[in-house]
């Protein structure tokens, strides 16, 4: 038999060379994991959906809060009794525009040139009210006690005479004069000197 048809046998059964080695070392039947990097999630910020605010100081769709600069404050005599006078205060809308107030104003005493506060603030009674719409040169009033201090002793008063009253439309930090002649305790009495309740259309 020839080399040639010997050659021809064999590579039926076997094949006349080896088939070529893999490169580098064989190990086992594992595969060598991928080393490529993952793509990272996108750390940019994401807008936060749009919203819709109320009006400043007022609620959904209405007016916005009256501000002191729109404002103007006077007293309405209400009378007295038991020791205490009785008033209103109250705020007109001198602004050009309709505007709400809500809740109670912050009122004080005070004096000398300098407008400085005599004695603790106003102590709030009863519930907060509704919101009141005020339309240009409309009111809104709030029912106010002013106790005679000179039922107080006067060494835990010390009565001062006051020029007026400081007031705070609810929600602002702007205040506006009322002026009234009177007498507050410059010392913390025993008993509320003023008291005020929430507003109310006037």
């Amino acid at each position: 038999m020839t080399v040639a048809a010997a050659c021809a046998a064999a590579a039926l059964l076997a094949g006349c060379s080896p088939a070529p080695a893999p490169d580098g070392p064989v190990t086992g039947s594992s595969t060598t994991p991928s080393t490529t990097p993952s793509t990272a999630p996108s750390t940019a910020p994401v807008a936060a959906p749009a919203t819709t605010d109320p009006a400043p100081g007022g609620t959904p769709g209405g007016p916005d809060r009256c501000t002191t600069a729109e404002l103007t404050g006077s007293l309405a005599d209400g009378g007295a009794a038991a020791g205490s006078r009785f008033a209103t205060l109250v705020l007109t809308n001198s602004g050009d525009r309709t505007c709400e107030l809500t809740g109670f104003p912050g009122v004080s005493y005070v004096t000398g040139d300098d407008g400085h506060q005599v004695g603790p603030a106003a102590a709030m009674e009863g519930p907060r009210g509704p919101e009141v719409r005020l339309a240009v040169g409309a009111s809104a009033g709030a029912p106010l006690r002013l106790v005679n201090v000179q039922n107080y002793d006067a060494a835990a008063c010390s009565p001062t005479p006051v020029r007026g009253l400081r007031v705070y439309p609810p929600g602002d930090t702007a205040s506006l004069f009322v002026p009234m002649e009177g007498t507050g305790c410059a010392s913390t009495p025993p008993g509320d000197q003023l008291v005020v309740q929430t507003l109310a259309a006037h």
